[in-house]
């Protein structure tokens, strides 16, 4: 009798210690081959090797301190080049999450029946009629912008992509940070030589079609993305990465795969890409004057989005929209990032 009642205390023990470990097992920065996933909960407490802080810690950490000394405009220019007669919501949902999130100015740059409209949206906007003209009127604004958003809103015209081609010349000539989304991926994907050896840090963000197209392989395809995207990032060099939206969304650079899970909801609303391409940008400024990866300014672009997608859907469900998502900014900036 003794002997069942020490086998059943050792059985107790060992239950309680396995539900111990799978407790914690959401917290923890997971390897696996080249696949490092992250989830997106408690984004300043997950865990991490010893002497070595993880991707989420160093996320936690990238926004700038606020004091008295700054000046405006040190926190982040960013300028979205983007909006058209149809498309005028995703720059101001770009621009005005960048802002959000506490870069000091945002300029858009949009074709002139959409500038009035987008000016409409918010004071707080530089909007610039410039799309319909010529690079010479938008070389005197780049000296001035620390990351370009090239994609939201910009329509698929002959003439606005000409322009475009023009505009990531120039941006290459100063070795411009560039994001690029939405229409941005669809003129790449027909002229990926554009951003071949890009001399600064670039980041693409396609959805599952984007990336299918970015990549030429169909979206059926088995083979690992990271595999997939092999020959597009060898073209675009060393300073490129990938940002793939999705269930999860996989950071592809320096050929591992970091998954961020968490968060989010079934809820695919349009215009949650812009916020993530406006919150990317001020990320990406801050990743670059703290000397970090851009991959991390993409993990906090990514994990904040999904945080303000779940904290949006819990109050409104069905009918959560992406201005519902920027309206969560705020909190879910407070909670999830040391502001010092």
């Amino acid at each position: 009798m003794l002997r069942l009642g020490a086998q059943f205390k050792l059985n107790l023990n060992i239950i309680i210690s396995l539900m111990l470990i799978l407790s914690v097992l959401p917290k923890l920065v997971t390897r696996i081959g080249a696949v490092e996933v992250v989830t997106s909960r408690n984004l300043n407490k997950i865990m991490c090797d010893a002497g070595e802080q993880s991707i989420s810690q160093r996320a936690s950490r990238l926004a700038p301190p606020l004091t008295q000394d700054k000046h405006k405009g040190q926190a982040g220019r960013i300028g979205v080049f983007g909006g058209s007669l149809e498309y005028t919501g995703a720059p101001y949902f770009s621009s005005i999450s960048a802002l959000k999130i506490g870069a000091d100015l945002a300029y858009v740059f949009s074709k002139k029946e959409a500038a009035p409209v987008i000016k409409s949206y918010s004071p707080e906007l530089i909007v610039l009629p410039l799309l319909d003209g010529n690079i010479e009127a938008i070389e005197e604004w780049l000296p001035r912008l620390h990351v370009v958003l090239i994609g939201p809103g910009m329509g698929r015209m002959n003439s606005t992509f000409t322009l475009i081609e023009q505009v990531i010349q120039e941006c290459r000539n100063r070795k411009k940070p560039l994001v690029i989304d939405a229409d941005g991926l669809f003129l790449i994907s027909l002229k990926p030589e554009l951003l071949k050896d890009y001399p600064a840090p670039l980041v693409l963000t396609p959805n599952v079609m984007e990336f299918c197209k970015l990549t030429g392989e169909p979206c059926d395809s088995n083979s690992d993305k990271l595999e997939r995207s092999k020959d597009i990032l060898k073209l675009f060099g060393p300073n490129a990465l990938i940002l793939c939206k999705g269930h999860d969304d996989e950071i592809l650079a320096n050929g591992k795969v970091t998954k961020v899970v968490g968060g989010g909801s079934a809820r695919r609303c349009g215009g949650q890409g812009d916020l993530l391409g406006g919150a990317l940008s001020t990320f990406l400024h801050w990743a670059l004057l703290k000397g970090e990866e851009p991959a991390v300014a993409c993990f906090a672009a990514a994990t904040l989005t999904r945080k303000c997608n779940e904290r949006a859907f819990a109050k409104y469900g069905r009918s959560m929209t992406t201005t519902n998502m920027i309206a969560e900014i705020h909190s879910v900036f407070d909670e999830y990032f040391e502001l010092k």
